[in-house]
């Protein structure tokens, strides 16, 4: 229920007054306040105090919200499609179920927040730093997370077809059972990643610096592994058809089981680098385990 109480309308009458002299207005703190519900479409909330406000499925589409403090808001369900969150500080807030499609999240500073369920297709997270938030079951098909910083995240079961992780650096993030097709992470630098059972068929990968990472029973058909640098990392029983590896190290990766079947650009080297078994499917369509001189590592020519 929205309170009638609180003049919201003259809050941000001298809110916008005290952003352009603040000797002249009063910059709006709407710290612990229930503004549920409410249509706040298009207003400005630019380093406004949200501390610990309640904004279930209120309408701020539009809004501007940038270099607001958003510590421990509770904005669950709320309409923020097109909002600019530009620098915003948000720290144990809420955002299960909101709308976020192409808003603005750039430089945000975002620690133990709720993302799951959002929707934020098209949103732009660019250098941003995210520390132990969740953001299981997103809806984020061609979201941008250029430069940023994950640690400790979950994207589990999420929807990241096309999303951009272009130079980011992502530690100990859950990918588990994601559905990133066409995803790019080249340039990244991925540390101790889950991807296990996820779909990233298509995706770039290339000059990663990837350590570590879980791929088991993952689909990456396709993916673009040129010039990456893959120390450890289990790839067993993933599909790894089709993928490209031109001048990559794949230093005891782990392709026991794997389906490398017409993979490219893989040199005696690079196989003899890593681990394969007889369960192993070579990119000539033979079993494994890979031996030198075989010829295994040339793809097949149908």
């Amino acid at each position: 229920m929205v309170s009638t109480e609180i003049p919201i309308t003259a809050i941000l009458r001298a809110h916008a007054a005290w952003l352009e002299d603040p000797a002249g207005g009063r910059q709006a703190d709407l710290s612990e306040m229930t503004l549920n519900d409410m249509d706040l479409a298009g207003a400005c909330f630019r380093r406004a105090i949200l501390t610990g406000t309640t904004l279930l499925d209120a309408n701020l589409s539009r809004a501007d919200l940038s270099e607001s403090k958003l510590e421990r808001a509770d904005l669950q369900r709320a309409n923020l499609s097109g909002a600019d969150l530009t620098s915003c500080s948000m720290a144990q807030s809420i955002f299960a179920g909101a709308f976020l499609p192409e808003a603005n999240l750039t430089e945000i500073s975002a620690i133990g927040v709720k993302f799951n369920q959002a929707h934020m297709d098209k949103a732009r997270v660019i250098e941003a730093s995210v520390n132990d938030s969740i953001f299981a079951k997103v809806s984020a098909a061609g979201a941008s997370f250029h430069q940023s910083r994950f640690y400790d995240c979950d994207f589990s079961e999420s929807m990241l077809a096309g999303a951009a992780f272009y130079h980011a650096r992502l530690q100990h993030v859950r990918f588990t059972a994601a559905a990133a097709s066409e995803a790019n992470f080249s340039g990244s630098k991925i540390d101790h990643c889950d991807f296990v059972r996820a779909v990233v068929a298509g995706a770039k990968f290339s000059r990663v610096e990837m350590v570590q990472c879980t791929f088991r029973y993952a689909d990456l058909r396709s993916c673009d592994f040129r010039e990456a640098r893959v120390r450890g990392g289990d790839f067993s029983r993933a599909v790894l058809a089709g993928s490209r590896f031109g001048s990559a190290k794949l230093l005891m990766a782990d392709f026991r089981g794997a389906d490398l079947t017409g993979a490219r650009e893989l040199t005696p080297d690079q196989l003899s680098q890593a681990m394969t078994d007889q369960s192993t499917v070579l990119p000539n369509g033979s079993r494994g385990p890979y031996m030198r001189h075989s010829g295994a590592e040339k793809p097949k020519i149908y």
